[in-house]
């Protein structure tokens, strides 16, 4: 019974409560049901547009004498909906205006319904049997389109209170000649009402505006969750490479540490020197300040060279080529990008001074390639993609080389070699063999792509 109670409730407020929901996700919530109310509001107008055409053209229905309602009814329902249309692209519409509106459709069309017998100068239980109550589920369904079971309940129970309202009318305007009935015959060929029949049509309506309004409210349930899903896929994509985000969000099965696969690949490692020790000495915004800076022109150039930032490392930035997808290119690029990324940083001084970096700001980069493991690793409660493998081990230890060596971007000469393979261009400046280098097990040949 709470379960149920709860329900109800919910549907009264319009859906699950917002309570826990962020902001940004209440304000998507919000820009879409506008966008709704904009799109029943044109098919409000299309709709009049049509019958108004099509009265205009029909010839007047045989032994109707009365006053004609409907031209009137048209005309002012017309100007009602393009206000309604024109308010509604200059603000969101409030609620009690919303609620007006559900009162001007259903009064139409219980004006038109009631305005049957009139024209045909008949008893008021004439109009009960007009086949324009159909049109009370086209007005339900519309209020359907902005996915909120308020007003479609709200709708619908308007619309059956005046269902009902013509029905009591019917029965009681002519106290003397009470016209209710019990005989389905005499029902269909006079004047008479059967009160079975227009419980029915009312229960019939009824039913419906419930129906339709669990259904969306289970809707708006996944609604919220949605919206809320896709704000996160977009953060998603802020904090992985485009790639690897689709491959989270766009997976058929929820994604196990373990997964992974081998490809053949390039990675990049840069650091900003002595970045520790001078950050000490500054205040905290003006140390993200800069950093900020700097992920912004290193982002930017990896992105530009066909690389894609695997994770940030406080001042480091991991980059991969060819892993997240296939390349022909993975050392070219990745070579291109190690010395861009030294030409650019020294370009660009006066950006890192300006966010308040004291003196000359320098960096390190190295490139290594060879095959890696990308893919997924961690525990069943905290995932990261990433990728494994002697490449990133080599591409670390020769950008910590770049201190001893006194150079600002490293490679080793297999590296060096497959990328000249595959199509880089850049003159030699400089090959050290047998280096010793700390944490490799044997003495390489550094190549030096830029200089300090």
């Amino acid at each position: 019974m709470s379960s149920l109670s709860q329900t109800l409730r919910y549907i009264v407020q319009g859906g699950p409560p917002e309570t826990g929901v962020p902001e940004r996700v209440r304000t998507e919530i919000r820009g879409r049901e506008a966008s709704s109310e904009r799109l029943i509001s044109w098919v409000q107008l299309g709709l009049v547009l049509f019958f108004s055409v099509l009265y205009a053209l029909a010839p007047r229905a045989e032994g109707t004498a009365g006053f004609n309602f409907v031209p009137v009814a048209l005309g002012a329902y017309f100007l009602f909906t393009v206000l309604r249309l024109a308010l509604s692209y200059r603000f969101e519409l409030p609620q009690w205006y919303l609620l007006i509106s559900i009162g001007v459709d259903m009064a139409l069309l219980v004006g038109l319904i009631f305005s049957f017998h009139i024209q045909y100068d008949q008893h008021p239980a004439f109009y009960l049997k007009a086949p324009t109550l159909m049109y009370v589920f086209i007005f339900i369904a519309l209020r359907a389109l902005r996915f909120d079971p308020r007003f479609v309940l709200t709708t619908g129970l308007v619309a059956v209170a005046g269902w009902l309202g013509l029905v009591f009318y019917a029965a009681f305007a002519e106290m003397d000649s009470m016209r209710v009935t019990r005989n389905y015959v005499e029902y269909l060929t006079g004047n008479s009402i059967l009160i079975g029949a227009e419980l029915d049509k009312t229960m019939v309506i009824f039913a419906v505006t419930v129906i339709l309004s669990v259904a969306l409210y289970r809707g708006r349930s996944m609604l919220f969750e949605a919206t809320r899903g896709q704000a996160a896929a977009k953060d998603l994509r802020r904090f992985f490479a485009p790639e690897v985000a689709a491959s989270i969000t766009d997976a058929d099965t929820s994604l196990e540490a373990g997964e992974g696969s081998q490809r053949e690949a390039a990675i990049l490692y840069a650091d900003i020197r002595s970045f520790t020790s001078t950050s000490a000495t500054l205040p905290p915004e003006v140390v993200l300040a800069v950093l900020a800076e700097y992920q912004n022109l290193a982002v930017e150039v990896i992105n530009q060279e066909g690389g894609r930032v695997d994770k940030f490392l406080g001042d480091g930035i991991l980059a991969t080529f060819g892993a997240v997808h296939p390349s022909d290119t993975y050392a070219a690029d990745a070579l291109r990008t190690a010395e861009k990324l030294v030409a650019s940083v020294a370009e660009e001084q006066e950006r890192f001074r300006a966010a308040g970096w004291p003196g000359r700001l320098k960096m390190g980069t190295a490139a290594a390639a060879g095959p890696v493991t990308v893919g997924v690793i961690g525990s069943k409660s905290r995932l990261e993609f990433t990728v494994i493998g002697d490449a990133v081990n080599r591409a670390a230890k020769l950008e910590d080389a770049n201190k001893a060596q006194k150079s600002a971007a490293l490679t080793d000469r297999p590296t060096w070699d497959l990328a000249l393979r595959q199509g880089y261009t850049a003159t030699l400046l400089e090959v050290r063999p047998d280096i010793t280098v700390p944490g490799m097990g044997h003495p390489v040949d550094l190549v030096v792509l830029a200089d300090l």
